[in-house]
């Protein structure tokens, strides 16, 4: 029997749903909204670059526009409503996933032997530091800073407490209480989720089940390549993976799809089979713009957005200044599902000037044209894309304080005083600590 197969707009369509990319900030930040998309994404990125915002910050505004950061971090730090480990990479998990990760958490320590060393050599660091937070309460690194004769800066050279922390952490031993000027503030873990001891912690087999099935529900339907690279800790084994997927493909709960166009082999969950169908059927798959932060869930897997997109992106903050294309931090333009340019701006915050450095738009969106290789069956209309993106920094300079928004390049140069235009008509969202963000 043939697989069922769908356009590849169904699958960018379901794709974007699962990321509460569909009506980008519409809806107001609220508890349960945050977990819902947390637990549909699979984990929101945490990155300590600060250009704008950090990153988590960045996703989240993208999702439910200018909201209180302090109220985030209430629902994340003391309601628990999220919590931090390692997903894609650094990340905020939902609640509802904690038992899952925990299995995880066991884990590491088996798993990862280039730990071995350090703890058979450092086995008393361990216990202390675990004991000066037993007493004193929620430590950060600093709290345990000391001289070393020739250290040296660098990820290698953690001091012994560091690497302590970390470990403790990712055995699961510690939590993340707070951050601190981004600096993470650890405590017992028993203190932060008292019912701890007494979860259900799922078989390593059962995990590899779910975390396959998290992936799958993130993206609507994945590639194989698709299934490696988006929730990428813990690697298993090509083995481990292959038998995982056999099993849920024998078991009815995976199925394979066709995808048009493409010849490689795609996967779904057999739940979402009527999603998809729902989606191939949808006039837009999305209303609304927003920018995204370049460590935004939809974006994890580079080649993913490029075949469902059209749409090459990389960040070049890595990237020597002369050879930079884009920009130092340039944030992708997401309007009504298509991924139509990237802009570069910087917060100035003495100033309260929103810096937007350059405009890049794809070459498709001035001619009005598509993308090619990617699910858009029509070009965008300009005007709507230029208010849009306009909206969006004016959401943007709200966000992060500024009064005040420069322009400075746009790419096509002809674009420049039409975007200019838009972002002097634009509005300040209701509810935004600053008055109108004036263009100068």
């Amino acid at each position: 029997m043939a697989p069922p197969s769908f356009p590849a707009r169904a699958v960018a369509a379901l794709f974007v749903e699962r990321q509460h990319l569909r009506r980008p900030r519409e809806h107001a930040l609220g508890g349960a909204r945050l977990e819902r998309f947390a637990a549909d994404a699979g984990g929101i990125q945490l990155d300590s670059i600060n250009v704008l915002d950090r990153a988590h910050y960045l996703t989240v505004w993208s999702r439910f526009g200018v909201y209180d950061r302090a109220a985030l971090d209430r629902l994340i730090y003391r309601r628990h409503a999220l919590y931090e480990y390692w997903a894609h990479a650094a990340c905020l998990i939902a609640a509802e996933h904690l038992p899952m990760w925990r299995r995880a958490m066991l884990d590491y320590q088996v798993r990862h032997t280039g730990w071995r060393r350090y703890l058979k050599k450092n086995a008393a660091v361990m216990t202390a530091v675990e004991e000066a937070i037993r007493e004193r309460g929620p430590l950060a690194n600093a709290d345990f800073e000391h001289k070393r004769r020739g250290a040296s800066k660098g990820w290698w050279n953690w001091k012994p407490a560091m690497h302590a922390l970390h470990h403790l952490w990712m055995t699961g031993r510690l939590l993340i209480d707070s951050r601190v000027h981004f600096q993470k503030r650890y405590d017992l873990a028993e203190r932060i989720v008292p019912q701890l001891a007494s979860l259900e912690v799922p078989s390593a087999a059962e995990f590899r089940r779910w975390h396959i099935r998290q992936a799958l529900h993130a993206m609507g339907a994945a590639t194989d390549a698709d299934l490696r690279m988006y929730l990428t800790f813990p690697r298993a084994s090509v083995m481990a993976r292959r038998e995982t997927l056999a099993a849920l493909l024998a078991s009815g709960d995976v199925v394979e799809v066709a995808v048009d166009g493409s010849p490689v082999r795609w996967l779904a969950l057999a739940e979402d089979l009527p999603a998809l169908a729902t989606a191939s059927r949808r006039r837009r798959i999305a209303e609304g713009t927003t920018l995204l932060s370049p460590f935004d869930s939809l974006l994890w897997h580079r080649e993913r957005v490029s075949r469902l997109f059209g749409f090459d992106y990389r960040i070049e903050v890595y990237t020597p200044g002369p050879k930079r294309t884009h920009g130092y931090y340039s944030l992708p333009i997401y309007h009504d599902g298509m991924l139509i340019g990237r802009l570069d701006a910087k917060a100035h915050r003495p100033e309260r000037r929103l810096e937007v450095r350059s405009v890049h738009f794809e070459r498709w969106v001035a001619n009005g044209g598509a993308p090619e290789g990617a699910w858009h069956d029509h070009g965008v209309e300009i005007e709507p894309a230029l208010a849009g993106t306009a909206q969006a920094v004016a959401s943007l300079a709200a966000f992060t304080g500024a009064d005040r928004i420069t322009l400075a390049r746009v790419t096509p140069t002809a674009l420049k005083a039409p975007v200019a235009r838009a972002l002097r008509a634009a509005e300040i969202p209701a509810g935004a600590a600053t008055g109108a963000a004036a263009l100068e």
